[in-house]
């Protein structure tokens, strides 16, 4: 038209206008607007309509702009004009603004209408400012059937469904006609509250009476409803009897699988999956929200190979880049422990939002890439986000792993100046937190401090106690258990379980154990058979700790067999120990550990052949033994140290600490009444002695020489402690009155005054 030098009417402008603001170019409509040489209300109309359809809060000041505009102008707004002021006001939030639109249409005289009164109840809905929805509508003197949808949806969006009820049952006295929108919404506000059984079967039978029990939007919102509420087999009767279902319908159904919770079998939950293929099969393209509960079914049923298949089907349809889908994926992927393929698909995801980023460090924690995880959440950090509660409990479960005390000590702060100290969940992942770096004291007091204690919370804490000897104190918290009411979980009993092993309290384990099976229904799990088998052990209870393996339907599970093979070690039976070793040999192939260990034992029993052949084996299938690295916080750095490596750049001034603190020892023992002590160091370079082979050792000097003198020194071990290593740390904590706390992968051993946790089961 330009071109051509055409110059339309006011008409065929206005008709220009409202193309560009359909097609969202509001540049090109205000340039068009501002060069019309006529306007009327239609021209400011379609404008204002056009920027309240834009979201975000600049189209939004620009529509009130030109609505003051318009006023100032001396254009008779209509009701139209009032229809999308108060439509911007409500998509904003912008209550102040609403109330002044609203009270120049009552000015105006055009609030009467039932179309802007309608819009005015909209508008005070979305802001969330309920009392004047009501007063609206209660002084409204004209209503039609959606004056009636808008309040009922009113009550729904503000969560109060039992309000909502009675609205549907005003409404029906009435004798306004019940439509899709009125029974779909209160269905949906229904979904959500529990133990109302009765109200959902009315609702149901109010739906068929009506007539709309084949509608797709109401049939959608029953199948939801009853699937929310436990009513499975309800849901799939409704989803059964829907003519011609869509993706929303069979959204509803897939939905309603995976909300089942832990209880039902995955067979059940599976059939989710059958839907899925039922839908594609129909040539249905599935939406973002049916992969996600798809993917969540996947999830709780292990399904990783079906997952997978679902992923290129999701990459298929383009939605790799879905958050949601996304954080489903990630905690797919994490549990097969397949983190590489949780991190493309992190990296696939354009908006990452904290669940995301907490998605991801959950599992490099679950894969044990604990460094991983922490790095990840200095990352988080430092791009500006701010993490929830379930985002710091994870990053503390990782650090707690670590067992690095001043980054515990960090995160702790971090929790309290963020305010997430509220939370139940990050109180109950610091008390396990403390308790991984050996300060009981500090898990004692979270657990004091949790506003809502669960039965997490209980637990831990027991274990707490339970791990670090202090089983009189675990046992004390579980009776305060009982009598509170809490129930039971298998964490507790296991807690009980090491405390009743630790004080060598054979009948009362045994009697936690199988009340653990018959009053609380709790299904033992490989820990605490462990636990049985090392209670009979540290009884000398050998044959009845063999017996009790053989009749625990895990005969198979090498952690049961190591426990055994733990008891005869110390307590010298060999010909059953030779026994447990050559089973657990053929239960772990390739586990240089049980090689070892049998080695050793064919050697104290004279049997060099057998000794020889084992080493032979062992060579054979190229079995090599871990090698062991301690490691220690100081001063925000972490320093390792590997057994029998004397490489590390600290390792001369830490021996020659070590020697210092070893000849005080020996010089203590000599004058004291008991007996001497050999310490094993041949000449007197500590380097060139066997303690020099023990990282663990050399952590703790120097912890010993670089921390306070009051500060407990914290060592982490990736493999047990060697008794000759044990004996020296008990030595040297009597020495220097210091607390020495090193916690391998079976035991957490505090040495204080010349003592161990551990009551010296070795």
């Amino acid at each position: 038209m330009l071109r051509a030098g055409y110059h339309p009417g006011l008409f065929l402008r206005n008709n220009l206008l409202a193309v560009y603001c359909r097609c969202g170019d509001m540049r090109g409509a205000r340039l068009l607007f501002d060069g019309m040489p006529r306007r009327d209300a239609v021209s400011w109309n379609t404008l204002i309509a056009g920027y309240s359809s834009i979201p975000g809060g600049t189209s939004a000041r620009l529509a009130l702009a030109t609505f003051r505009d318009a006023r100032g102008s001396g254009i008779q707004a209509d009701r139209f004009t009032y229809a999308a002021v108060l439509a911007t006001c409500g998509a904003t939030g912008d209550g102040r603004s609403g109330r002044a639109a609203h009270a120049l249409a009552v000015a105006s005289g055009l609030a009467r209408d039932s179309f802007l009164t309608n819009s005015i109840i909209d508008m005070y809905a979305k802001c969330g400012m309920i009392d004047e929805v009501r007063l609206v509508f209660d002084r409204a003197e004209e209503r039609d059937e959606a004056s009636w949808n808008l309040l009922l949806s009113a009550y729904v969006r503000m969560g109060w469904p039992e309000v909502a009820v009675h609205v549907l049952v005003w409404m029906h006295r009435s004798g306004v006609k019940l439509d899709s929108f009125a029974l779909g919404g209160i269905l949906k506000a229904c979904s959500e509250l529990e133990g109302s059984e009765d109200l959902r079967r009315m609702l149901h039978g109010c739906v068929v009476k009506v007539g709309l029990d084949l509608d797709m939007f109401v049939g959608s919102a029953m199948v939801d409803m009853y699937a929310k509420n436990g009513g499975l087999e309800e849901a799939i009767k409704v989803f059964d009897c829907i003519p011609n279902q869509n993706v929303v319908v069979y959204g509803a159904m897939i939905a309603g699988f995976a909300r089942l919770g832990n209880d039902p079998c995955p067979e059940v939950r599976i059939e989710a999956v059958r839907l899925f293929s039922n839908l594609l099969r129909m040539r249905i393209k599935p939406s973002k929200f049916t992969f996600k509960s798809v993917l969540e079914v996947c999830n709780l049923t292990d399904a990783v190979h079906l997952g997978r298949q679902i992923h290129a089907h999701v990459i298929f349809n383009g939605f790799q880049d879905d958050e949601f889908i996304a954080n489903a994926l990630i905690n797919l992927y994490s549990k097969a422990r397949s983190v590489n393929d949780s991190l493309r698909c992190f990296h696939m995801t354009h908006k990452q939002d904290v669940v995301t980023w907490t998605s991801m460090i959950t599992a490099f924690a679950h894969d044990e890439n604990f460094e991983k995880a922490m790095d990840f959440f200095l990352e988080f950090l430092s791009i500006g986000k701010e993490p929830d509660q379930f985002a710091l409990s994870s990053v503390m479960n990782a650090c707690a792993a670590l067992s690095l005390p001043a980054t515990c000590k960090q995160l702790h702060c971090y929790t309290l100046k963020s305010g997430l100290d509220q939370f139940t969940i990050c109180g109950n992942s610091q008390i396990a937190m403390y308790r991984n770096i050996g300060d009981v004291k500090a898990s004692e007091k979270t657990f004091e401090q949790i506003k809502c204690l669960d039965t997490y919370s209980w637990s831990t804490m027991v274990l707490s106690y339970a791990v670090h000897g202090h089983e009189n104190e675990a046992l004390k918290l579980l009776q305060k258990m009982k009598d509170c009411g809490v129930i039971i979980d298998n964490i507790a009993f296991l807690a009980v379980l090491i405390a009743c092993s630790q004080q060598g309290l054979v009948d009362e384990g045994l009697r936690h154990y199988d009340s653990m099976v018959s009053d609380f229904g709790c299904s033992p799990c490989t820990k605490h058979k462990a636990c049985i088998i090392d209670l009979f052990g540290r009884a000398g209870k050998m044959a009845e700790a063999e017996d009790f393996i053989m009749g625990s339907g895990s005969e198979n599970d090498p952690i049961l067999w190591r426990a055994l093979l733990r008891a005869c070690r110390i307590h010298g039976d060999k010909e059953r120990g030779i026994k447990t070793g050559e089973k657990l040999m053929e239960l772990e192939p390739f586990a240089a550990t049980s090689y070892v260990v049998l080695y050793n034992l064919y050697m104290d029993a004279g049997k060099v052949s057998l000794a020889m052949r084992t080493r032979g084996l062992m060579r054979e299938r190229g079995v090599s033994k871990e090698t062991g690295i301690s490691w220690v916080e100081l001063g925000g750095s972490i320093y390792h140290f590997a057994d029998g490596d004397s490489s590390c750049p600290q390792n001369n001034a830490v021996d020659a600490r070590l020697e210092e603190l070893l000849v005080r020892v020996k010089q203590s023992t000599e004058r004291g009444t008991t007996d001497n002590w050999e310490l094993g160091f041949r000449s007197r370079k500590v380097g060139e002695s066997w303690l020099g082979r023990h990282g663990e050792v050399l952590a703790v000097a120097l912890g010993l020489s670089t921390l306070p003198s009051a500060a407990p020194v914290t060592v982490m071990k990736n493999q047990r402690i060697s008794w000759e290593s044990h004996e020296t740390l008990k030595l040297l904590s009597g020495q220097e009155n210091r607390a020495i706390i090193v916690r391998d992968p079976t035991h957490f051993h505090r040495f204080d005054q010349g003592s161990c946790s551990c009551r010296d089961y070795w």
